[in-house]
């Protein structure tokens, strides 16, 4: 019969260290049944459990090794209960949770660790996803911290969990991200954007009702609209019949002084070299739909769009609307024209009318959204910029690809 046992190193690190220590148990016999190893700092931390025959005596060769590398060693032998109780723990579901803030104090990780912990949840792996901050900070520089975990069990109770990490969010200014570790969330291929206070930072039919000097009218029909208060296709149609007469010429002023998003170009930028097909689908207009695929490469834009004959805007919308629904069908029309699976999918949105789009998606953010499309959601990113969505994919800061004005 065979024994366990369980090693753990520690000490400086430097290269040679683990081919040195794995040469040492090949010689004893040893079978690996699990291997774990980090580094800090330069500060090493190695686990192993192995299996060797119950005739090897391993103390003395395991310390005689580790004592000629400078490190640390305990030895632990792992009885039959323990060991099975180990293989039980890998069948159980395994999460990830992704915390992001401008900078993690240790407020933020108590109050995140707190909540797994009386959830039930065992931490099995901790790692930074974001670069090292400067010693000295530039101000001027974005700033924007992330910290995975990898979670395994399942909570006593989803709903109230998601609720306390919604609750922190707001009492913190942290956003925390909580999806299943499955085959789709490594496998995701389409992200779906809203336009409006998603992409860029204006609602745009605001911007024209201000060239047409109805501005105050229709930012308060918006913001019903926004908050779920009003049907969304009755509010737009209120909303541009206001803009009867405005000159054709109105639109590339608005479009011209149109900001992005902070984060939007890295994001575009990264998916596009990752591979990922993009969408915009907007309850606003295609004329700034199509101006943003020139700019960013999207590879599809369904928007409403605007009548204008003789060079004005006639008040009217063609049809078909693109409110909520219409958002959701147009998302499972592009998943089946691209030939994937719906889970597969990321949407963005702050509205009540990107609801359905989010409900869809295999991950749906709320971005900067009002409270009710918060809780809806489920997820929800209120701190950082776009390019938070990354993090959320699993890529580190040093796999970016660098937008030319950040090089």
């Amino acid at each position: 019969m065979d024994n366990i046992y369980l090693l753990r190193f520690t000490g400086e690190d430097r290269v040679g260290l683990t081919s040195a220590l794995a040469k040492a148990l090949a010689e004893l016999g040893a079978t690996v049944l699990d291997i774990n190893q980090a580094v800090i700092h330069e500060s090493l931390l190695l686990g192993m459990m192995i299996r060797v025959s119950a005739t090897s005596s391993i103390k003395a060769p395991v310390e005689k090794i580790a004592t000629a590398l400078d490190l640390r060693v305990k030895i632990r032998a792992v009885t039959d209960v323990d060991y099975d109780h180990w293989v039980d723990r890998q069948g159980r579901p395994r999460y990830i949770l992704t915390l992001l803030a401008r900078r993690i104090e240790a407020t933020h990780l108590a109050a995140v660790t707190r909540v797994i912990a009386e959830e039930g949840l065992n931490i099995d792996v901790i790692h930074r996803l974001s670069g090292r901050p400067q010693r000295l900070e530039n101000d001027d520089a974005p700033k924007r911290a992330c910290v995975e975990f990898w979670l395994r069990g399942d909570p006593f109770d989803k709903a109230r969990m998601q609720a306390r990490y919604m609750d922190l969010s707001r009492e913190l200014a942290i956003d925390i991200a909580w999806q299943k570790d499955d085959p789709y969330r490594r496998s995701r291929r389409l992200v779906a954007f809203d336009m409006d206070s998603t992409l860029i930072q204006a609602e745009v039919i605001d911007e024209l009702a201000v060239e047409a000097g109805c501005g105050d009218s229709v930012a308060a029909i918006t913001e019903m609209a926004m908050r779920g208060e009003l049907d969304f296709d009755t509010s737009l149609r209120r909303r541009v019949a206001t803009l009867k007469g405005l000159p054709e010429s109105a639109l590339q002023r608005v479009a011209e002084r149109l900001e992005l998003t902070e984060g939007a170009e890295t994001l575009l930028l990264n998916l596009r070299e990752l591979g990922y097909r993009t969408a915009i689908l907007s309850g606003g207009f295609s004329y700034f739909g199509n101006r943003l695929r020139d700019r960013l490469g999207f590879d599809y834009v369904h928007a409403n769009e605007l009548e204008i004959i003789d060079g004005k805007l006639t008040g009217n919308v063609l049809p078909p609307i693109v409110n909520g629904q219409r958002k959701a069908d147009l998302l499972d029309q592009i998943a089946k024209n691209e030939g994937i699976n719906r889970r597969q999918i990321i949407a963005i949105g702050d509205g009540a009318n990107d609801l359905p789009m989010l409900a869809r998606a295999g991950l749906g953010i709320a971005f900067h959204a009002k409270p009710i499309v918060r809780q809806e959601a489920g997820h929800a990113v209120s701190n950082l910029g776009l390019d938070a969505l990354l993090y959320l994919l699993g890529v580190r800061d040093r796999e970016r690809v660098a937008h030319p004005n950040q090089r």
